[in-house]
């Protein structure tokens, strides 16, 4: 008897490519699902489930701006056709814009905006009459620790990643008669490409970056990608059956200082 808990069940991942994202890919493989991963890269996209090795039955990868309705639509269209549901949508996909008001432009503000917070909208928008239709499902953003909290020079990225997190507890309320829940992770910095990009934008070596960021981590590090797909799974599992409009933080005790 398997004691997988997604067996059978159909997942998508945004932002799969690399990262947390594609960490959650391979665990989520791992305990049985069926995963199909939406990025905006298609040779990243196609590459991620190589480097699985995975079944093709068990897998899809859908190049798609979660940015753009008619690219989700035709996304988790292709999704319904090949697996016939979606039991579980994890939004990841995610961009980074640091900087202070007067110094990120409008057409970053834009982006960041439409890519963090609209995608999430746009997903949840063409999966949830699907989950309607089966009579469950759950839902997982990755949102932010920066979206409890304010940082410096990062006015963009966290005002985004505040409105996933009220935008998930809003799902949660709507859909919470439905047997759909809704949660979101608020991950602390984690080492993913992100984390080099945040490196590479403030003139640091990867280690520099990693000794200053350790140090806002009462935990004394950085989080690994691993952590943060466990604590996905966990919000994406029966195991968490009472819980719903959450905001999960994995972030080594950065908020609660």
């Amino acid at each position: 008897m398997s004691t997988k808990r997604f067996e059978g069940k159909v997942v998508v991942v945004t932002g799969g490519a690399s990262g947390i994202g594609k960490t959650t890919t391979e665990r989520f493989l791992e305990e049985g699902a069926r995963v199909a991963i939406i990025d905006i890269s298609e040779e990243a996209g196609r590459k991620a489930l190589s480097d699985m090795k995975c079944a093709q039955n068990d897998s899809l990868f859908v190049a798609g701006d979660v940015s753009k309705a008619s690219d989700v639509k035709s996304a988790v269209d292709r999704v319904i056709e090949r697996f016939g549901r979606i039991d579980v949508l994890f939004c990841n996909a995610g961009i980074l814009v640091e900087g202070t008001v007067e110094e990120v432009t409008e057409a970053e503000w834009d982006r960041i905006m439409a890519v963090n917070v609209k995608g999430v909208f746009l997903m949840a928008k063409e999966v949830i009459p699907h989950m309607l239709k089966q009579g469950k499902g759950v839902i997982v953003n990755n949102a932010s620790c920066s979206g409890l909290v304010g940082d410096r020079e990062a006015i963009a990225y966290n005002a985004s990643k505040a409105a996933v997190v009220v935008l998930t507890k809003c799902l949660a309320l709507d859909y919470a008669l439905n047997n759909i829940r809704a949660n979101c992770v608020c991950p602390g910095e984690i080492e993913t490409p992100m984390f080099l990009q945040e490196a590479a934008t403030r003139g640091l070596s990867a280690e520099d970056h990693r000794k200053d960021i350790s140090a806002y981590h009462p935990i004394g590090r950085l989080g690994k990608p691993k952590e943060v797909a466990d604590a996905v799974l966990f919000l994406a599992s029966d195991d968490s059956s009472f819980i719903t409009g959450t905001a999960f933080s994995v972030d080594g005790g950065y908020t609660a200082q």
